[in-house]
């Protein structure tokens, strides 16, 4: 493993509190080991804040200029990871960790990495794992997936093997900080000595832009995120006539085009809208496997959908959305649901993972996999103006209280303090 821009450390003095924070990959391994985007943002909005609150923060990653970057910019260290190696991987984080203070590992693969790289050194370097998403679909019902070429039976369930990961990093970390109640339970289930509901804040938009989806990208133009104002306006009018919704309802949804998104469900729902006067428009950015099968259904059965592509401005294209809808499978804290609140654009999700908790009653919430309740959910919203401004009101009081990025910092750095003063 290769050292890049590492922060120098004070000559005079203590030293400062040396934090490893060590980053795994989205869901399905996306991105060749790249976190998935709201991991990204998160991690990036902590280590700045810890380096303004002088400990010196050192990222190991995937070997990615663009990754190396993001949290450069914010004045942490970066060290590229040797990417799906995980004894090199490990090697190299050891020797990244001699002189550490504590690790930080953000999601399940990187706190097993974490963990074998520590050894019996956790006794004095305490690890820290932030559970980010839940185990793989499937793993709580025992399902597993053999590979082509093997007998059956001779591979060990994938849903075993992922329950057996997950009780190897509990059980390995000093704290397992969950982003939801139902992964803070999860981790208890699963043997952590101290699991703590972590307050996580959604910051602004992140440069690197890894998530297949990008929900990051540039902010819109002053004025436009507010309630009011001519720059919200011609913002709106600027998005609605680049994606050929002039006089017709917005959907928006941000996603990879994946299984774990929902979007199937979303063009069975999409059926029903077809008899609308207008005619509504859903339009999904976001680039993944499952994108030439949509676009094959969306022309077979001609469906009031389009799919965007990739978009660094994803989030930006909420300026000219009347919903935003998110038919995910599972999500903790979905940044397309925060943005959609914070902006006042009425949202249309399911009632899944952590979205009831953040969203609580500023969002209409649907079953999974039921096409017909989020066609019968979107629809009442489009006949409804006076639900869809009282949801628009109730997402901006909602957003406010949510943690800020100084919450997340303050509570994560108290647990590195009570870890190292122990």
């Amino acid at each position: 493993m290769i050292r890049t821009a590492l922060p120098p450390a004070p000559s005079l003095g203590r030293a400062p509190l040396h934090a490893v924070q060590v980053l795994g990959g989205g869901p399905g391994a996306r991105g060749g080991g790249a976190p998935g985007a709201e991991t990204l943002a998160h991690v990036r909005s902590l280590s700045g804040g810890l380096v303004a609150r002088g400990v010196r923060v050192t990222v190991c990653g995937a070997g990615d200029p663009d990754l190396a970057r993001v949290f450069t910019e914010v004045g942490a260290g970066f060290a590229p990871a040797a990417d799906r190696a995980e004894p090199d991987a490990a090697t190299g984080l050891r020797e990244l960790c001699a002189d550490a203070d504590v690790v930080h590992a953000h999601g399940l693969h990187a706190g097993m990495l974490a963990a074998l790289a520590l050894g019996r050194r956790r006794r004095r370097i305490p690890l820290v794992v932030t559970w980010h998403t839940p185990l793989p679909p499937g793993a709580d019902a025992g399902a597993g997936t053999e590979r082509a070429g093997e007998p059956a039976g001779a591979v060990l369930p994938r849903a075993l093997l992922a329950r057996l990961l997950r009780r190897r990093v509990a059980r390995a970390a000093a704290v397992v900080l969950g982003v939801t109640t139902d992964l803070v339970d999860a981790a208890r289930r699963s043997g952590a000595r101290d699991a703590r509901l972590a307050p996580v804040a959604v910051p602004g938009p992140c440069a690197a832009g890894h998530d297949d989806a990008s929900p990051s990208g540039p902010e819109p133009p002053d004025g436009a995120s507010g309630p009011e104002g001519d720059g919200r306006e011609a913002a709106r009018h600027k998005v609605r006539a680049e994606l050929g919704a002039t006089g017709r309802p917005l959907l928006l949804s941000v996603g990879r085009l994946d299984g774990h998104q929902g979007y199937d469900t979303a063009l069975t729902a999409s059926r029903a809208w077809r008899d609308l006067d207008p005619q509504p428009l859903l339009a999904i950015a976001g680039e993944g496997p499952e994108r030439a099968a949509l676009q094959r259904r969306i022309d077979a059965e001609e469906l009031p959908v389009r799919l965007l592509g990739r978009r660094d401005d994803a989030l930006w294209l909420l300026a000219g959305a009347d919903l935003a809808l998110l038919p995910v499978r599972w999500e903790s804290r979905s940044v397309l649901a925060q943005e959609a609140l914070r902006r006042g654009v009425p949202l249309v999700a399911t009632a899944v993972g952590g979205l009831p908790e953040l969203v609580g009653d500023a969002a209409e919430l649907v079953p999974y996999a039921d096409g017909d309740a989020l066609a019968a959910a979107v629809r009442g919203l489009l006949r409804d103006p006076a639900r869809r401004a009282a949801l628009a009101a109730a997402g901006r009081v909602r957003a406010a209280s949510w943690p800020t990025e100084h919450d997340t910092v303050a509570h994560v750095l108290a647990v590195y303090d009570e870890l190292t003063s122990r």
